[in-house]
């Protein structure tokens, strides 16, 4: 029997495009956005590499040994792909500087998730680069695919990662149609992550669920490796994902094949270490920042006005007044936008103990209203989307200071030159592992399509 008599329909679609995607059919600027988005997430990884969560992930991994697996990225360890995938995804996420997805109406997202997780696979398997990055690209285009087919949902965007790795894994192994469709079914059916994760004070799980994603994608596909059968039907049976999870049938025309331009071109380079729909209010906060140097105590109020949606997810609840870690504190408009005016920046280190434990920074993140501008909403319901914000403060003395984002005055959204992703990747990883490393590594994956043996990237980021 042929096997897509086996599959349904969506199923079917995702096999055909896994085993279909060609290298060679890949508009350049399509390669070019590729490799951007790998030298992205590893400049993340950098920025992310001491956080408690990959700390904790790194120890557990290194119980783990596996010769014949992958590198945990930042050291000389091997360990098993899967466990590999959960280290490196959750190293790159951590931070909140890897690439975002809006578009009006989509789930969203943070699909870069799925970079760490194929380059294990990658390297396990000595793929030459191109291959590589066509496997970037297949999961890209699952991942936004199925975020614009589904939107809003009570499941969370990472579960589009575990179905994009799982594919793309099932290419860089090399296996067959009917594997290939049982690693979709082994990813989808038993993992959903809910929302929650993402909601109210957040925990370290705000970043492990990419990781998790990541993880449960691999193994999916090693699964398939090595012969195990899975659920027929997985997404239009009865009790199949589309009706459960995605809450809707999904043509299989939405979710691959030929179809451009590809999706990776639309996702956004972040320029601060900060949930996107905080970066407009940060980078407004900024313009204002150097004229209150050394008077920040003369400041009576701060106003923030941003979009809709902005507000009420990063400026609602008494834990965006009160953050008591990162994971909540890189989701709150008030403490980017008082960290943002002390400091001149959000960086990272705008995230540490110090900072989140400051009084000075405090007594001024409790002087922060965040209020809706609706013309703002609507730039952000229209494309191309504007991400915008006004930050106005009020001193003692009277003086009005206003800073302004988005659109015209310097938006999210804009394309960043190679040049901004050279300054981005070379400030997280020279501390890293050091200046002529670093820019060696940049090197090479700029001439990423030309390396004929993958497993060369993960020694380039082994900190000595």
């Amino acid at each position: 029997m042929p096997v897509h008599d086996a599959l349904d329909s969506l199923q079917e679609r995702l096999t055909d495009h896994t085993a279909g995607l060609r290298f060679e059919a890949l508009p350049s600027e399509v390669v070019h956005a590729a490799k951007v988005r790998v030298i992205d997430t590893l400049a993340a990884l950098a920025g992310g590499y001491d956080g408690e969560p990959c700390g904790i992930a790194r120890r557990l991994a290194a119980r783990m040994p596996d010769a014949d697996g992958a590198t945990i990225t930042g050291t000389s360890m091997k360990t098993t792909l899967d466990m590999a995938a959960f280290v490196n995804a959750t190293t790159a996420r951590y931070v909140e500087l890897n690439d975002v997805y809006h578009r009006p109406g989509s789930g969203g997202g943070h699909p870069s998730d799925v970079v760490m997780p194929i380059l294990g696979v990658a390297e396990h398997a000595r793929v030459h680069g191109r291959e590589f990055i066509a496997a970037v690209v297949l999961a890209y285009e699952v991942y936004l695919r199925l975020s614009d087919a589904v939107g809003k949902s009570p499941f969370d965007c990472a579960n589009y990662a575990c179905l994009a790795v799982a594919l793309a894994s099932a290419r860089l192994l090399g296996l067959s149609r009917a594997q290939i469709a049982d690693a979709a079914s082994m990813a989808v059916v038993p993992n959903n992550v809910l929302r929650q994760v993402r909601t109210g004070r957040l925990s370290m799980w705000k970043a492990v669920t990419a990781g998790h994603a990541g993880k449960a994608g691999v193994f999916a596909a090693l699964l398939a490796r090595e012969g195990m059968n899975a659920p027929r039907l997985p997404f239009e049976g009865g009790s199949g994902w589309c009706d459960h999870v995605a809450g809707k049938r999904i043509s299989p025309a939405a979710v691959g094949g030929a179809l451009a331009p590809f999706r990776i071109l639309d996702t956004l380079i972040k320029p601060r270490s900060s949930c996107a729909t905080t970066i407009a209010s940060i980078l407004a906060a900024e313009k204002v920042a150097p004229a209150l140097k050394g008077r920040i105590a003369e400041v009576r109020g701060v106003t923030v006005e941003v979009y809709e949606s902005a507000k009420a997810g990063m400026a609602t609840g008494e834990h965006h007044w009160n953050p008591d870690c990162r994971e909540t504190a890189d989701h709150s408009i008030p403490y980017v936008v008082a960290a943002a005016l002390m400091d001149g920046t959000v960086t990272p280190r705008q995230f540490d103990e110090e900072h989140l434990r400051s009084p000075a920074l405090r007594e001024l993140l409790a002087k922060v209203e965040v209020v809706t501008n609706d013309e703002f909403t609507a730039a952000y319901g229209r494309v191309p989307v504007e991400h915008r914000a006004r930050v106005r403060v009020v001193t003692r003395g009277g003086d009005e200071l206003i800073g302004e984002a988005g659109g015209d005055q310097g938006d999210l959204s804009q394309p960043k030159s190679d040049a901004q992703i050279a300054e981005k990747f070379l400030g997280m990883t020279e501390e890293f592992i050091g200046p002529r490393r670093a820019r060696a590594a940049l090197e090479r994956l700029f001439r990423l399509e030309h390396l004929d043996d993958v497993a060369r990237i993960p020694g380039d980021f082994a900190r000595k």
